[in-house]
């Protein structure tokens, strides 16, 4: 089996530089996080011998280089530039497809001939190579056949006609499809390995810098001790920003706006209704308080949110293994323990102590809901 040392070295160096005084404890979490999800890639690479169309990475070096010009990115549009920069090394052509309400809208493409043709390009995602990446969240191979034939007849087949297709994902969800293949040239390759370490190193790192902006928004101190004496001052809790949210393509936006305008007549016939109801998780009504025990509901139950996702994404790989064995708590015991113990020091002596704000977050964090999942030595 190929010695994944390499990879973890590649990872701690860039990682290490960038975030050495940030969140110390992250950096640990992460390189297993990238290793760990590697390793299947590794372990496959080993079984199976290369097609003669295929190059392993045989350079680290740049390797490295590319995950660096990634991390070296300041904002999510500089990061997703740099993977598209950094896949054409490693094949001939590449496309970034957003992914939202089950459409693939183009974002911005790479060797092609008309790549300003990729933005607002549907990619039909309901069959063919996308259609599987989608569903088993994992990179396919495939020829160009087996992609959307709009799409193919538009911009034209590789030279050989294969085409890889991975899955970008972002806080568990596939925020986008990277479409690449070997390009017009006879020499063009396809660097699977490469590619896959590339997109996963990308969507580790768009949840570093979103958690970075959003610690420095909230004005937490990096000490571990000290991590949450400040109430954040944010209107909501932290979460993963979408990449892609100033992109909206035409026809996506034209059928955002037709439910937008059916969802304003359905408010405009039901105003009653819309005014008494209200979300499950939500403080306690401002008109049964004064304005200052209604601001303390409104930041305990963010800041019960601001602990219950700092350990989901400390934890990701426990998260999913604790839901399909319904045994989080004990997974996650000694995390939710401290964690709990400074949301109580905080805001167990307030108005809000009753309103169990904290609990209620690892239910819809954690357990998406279901406290059932949360296993039998969780006390709600």
């Amino acid at each position: 089996m190929p010695d994944s040392n390499w990879v973890e070295q590649i990872v701690e160096r860039v990682v290490s530089r960038t975030l050495e005084t940030h969140l110390p404890e992250l950096r640990k979490e992460l390189i297993r996080g990238v290793v760990e999800e590697l390793q299947p890639a590794l372990e496959s690479a080993a079984a199976q011998p290369l097609s003669s169309g295929e190059a392993s990475s045989e350079n680290g070096t740049n390797l490295l280089k590319a995950i660096s010009s990634i991390h070296a990115g300041t904002n999510q549009k500089e990061i997703l530039r740099a993977l598209l920069d950094s896949t054409v090394h490693y094949g001939g052509r590449a496309a970034l497809f957003v992914i939202k309400s089950g459409l693939a809208t183009g974002w911005q493409g790479r060797g092609f001939i008309k790549s300003d043709e990729i933005k607002d390009f549907a990619l039909d995602v309901t069959s063919g190579l996308a259609a599987q990446s989608l569903q088993s969240r994992v990179a396919i191979r495939g020829m160009a056949d087996q992609v959307d034939h709009a799409f193919i007849a538009h911009f034209g087949a590789s030279k050989d006609g294969r085409v890889l297709i991975l899955p970008l994902l972002l806080k568990d969800k596939i925020a986008a499809l990277v479409y690449v293949d070997a390009g017009v040239d006879e020499s063009g390759t396809i660097d699977t390995n490469a590619l896959e370490i590339l997109v996963t190193a990308t969507g580790a790192w768009l949840e570093v810098a979103s958690l970075r902006k959003q610690v420095q928004k909230d004005g937490l101190s990096d000490s571990a001790n000290e991590r949450f004496d400040a109430v954040p001052p944010a209107p909501s809790a932290p979460s993963i920003p979408d990449p892609f949210a100033a992109h909206a393509p035409m026809h996506v936006a034209a059928k955002s706006a037709a439910v937008m305008e059916a969802a304003s007549a359905a408010v405009a016939q039901a105003p009653v209704a819309m005014a008494v109801a209200a979300p499950s998780s939500a403080p306690v009504a401002a008109t049964q308080m004064s304005p200052e025990d209604s601001d303390t509901h409104r930041k305990a139950q963010r800041f019960a949110r601001l602990l219950s996702d700092e350990i989901k994404l400390y934890n990701q790989v426990k998260v999913t293994e604790g839901r399909s064995n319904r045994d989080l708590y004990d997974r996650l015991k000694e995390d939710i323990d401290k964690s709990r113990v400074t949301y109580h020091k905080r805001y167990g002596n307030t108005v809000a102590g009753s309103a169990d704000y904290f609990n209620q977050e690892l239910v819809r964090s954690l357990a998406e809901d279901d406290v059932s999942l949360m296993g039998p030595n969780f006390r709600s």
